[in-house]
Formats: structure tokens, C-alpha cells, sequence
């Protein structure tokens, strides 16, 4: 099966072959059926996202009350993807990835409800980052973020002076959103 489990709970990695020849290449870049067998449960997509950002640009921790299936079309991004659920035994751990073009790899990423995803742009070209959803998005959606340079998560973005948004820059740490947790003591 193309699809692996990572240590946190939720979090997939999509892997298919690619083929490829001097006109290009193909591959597919996943299968809702896999998906619900890796997850034991079902997952139904129901809104295809594309974003485009410049090199240099970081889309801080964002996690919304839905299932995202990730991908860099084109370009290269540095992704990260911190464990926001209070709850979970994995909680405030985070894994990070190279999609896209080299040095990254053509793979898609499943981030379930409630973990945060996070994206930096490297390289000179500009980067389509697709990414679809379980749900359909509407306005005052139940979004949690948390600061892209949150210490506790520890993430060493590849870029020293990341352009981001005003909501990113404002974004609480971990330590702020959840005071007293336990796994945020030390």
C-alpha cells in the first residue's frame, strides 16, 4: 500500500510511483478507499484548494475542523505538521517533510482534523501548494493557529526572514492557547 503511518495519529504520508519519460511524467496522487483503510474510517473530500506563494513565504500553523490532503504541485516547500490536539498523546509533537521538486519529494501528506499545517516556500520559484478538504469552507469556520515559531514545537525553518501574513505573526504559542497543559511544562 502507498500510504504510511507517521508517529503522530492522523498524519499519512501518500506515496505513489511516478512515471515518467521525456515528455514529462504521471502519477496518481491518491485513493479515498487507501485512505479510509490506512484511517480505519472513511473520508470524503468535498472542496479542492490551490494556493500560490513566493519564495520566501511561510504559512504558519493552521488547523481547521476538517481532514486536508496536502500536496506541492510545483515548487518546493519545507512543510511541518504540529499536533494541536490538547488531548492527544502526541500533542505539541511535530514531523516535517520536503514536498515538490528536489530536494523534495512527490508524495501528498493526510493531516487529520485538528493538526496544524505549516509551509515555507524555498528555492526561485513560485510554489502551487494544493490542498483538498473534508469540508466545505465557509465564513467563521472554527480555525486554530498557533505561532509558526513557537520554541515548543522546534521546527528549524530552512528560511532565516520568512514573509508572513499579519494572522501568522499574531498567532499565540502553544503555551498561550493551552496554559498549564502538562506536556508544556519544563
Amino acid at each position: 500500500m502507498p500510504i504510511e503511518t507517521t508517529p503522530i495519529e492522523g498524519l499519512l504520508v501518500v506515496r505513489w510511483e511516478t512515471h515518467g519519460d521525456d515528455r514529462g511524467f504521471f502519477r496518481q496522487t491518491y485513493r479515498t478507499d487507501e485512505l479510509a483503510e490506512a484511517l480505519g474510517r472513511e473520508v470524503a473530500l468535498r472542496q479542492g484548494n490551490h494556493s500560490r506563494s513566493q519564495p520566501g513565504v511561510l504559512r504558519g500553523f493552521h488547523a481547521e475542523p476538517w481532514d486536508k490532503l496536502v500536496y506541492a504541485a510545483h515548487g518546493t516547500v519545507f512543510a511541518a505538521i504540529a499536533d494541536l490536539r490538547p488531548e492527544s498523546p502526541t500533542f505539541a509533537e511535530a514531523a516535517t517533510f520536503w514536498l515538490g521538486d528536489p530536494p523534495g519529494e512527490r508524495i501528498r501528506l493526510f493531516v487529520s482534523e485538528g493538526l496544524g499545517n505549516a509551509f515555507c516556500c524555498v528555492g526561485e520559484t513560485d510554489v502551487d501548494y494544493l490542498y483538498d478538504v473534508s469540508e466545505v469552507w465557509h465564513p467563521g469556520v472554527g480555525k486554530r493557529e498557533v505561532a509558526w515559531d513557537d520554541p515548543d514545537l522546534g521546527i528549524d525553518w530552512p528560511v532565516r526572514e520568512p514573509v508572513v501574513s499579519e494572522v501568522d505573526r499574531a498567532a499565540p504559542t502553544l503555551r498561550d492557547r493551552f496554559p498549564g497543559h502538562p506536556r508544556l511544562r519544563g
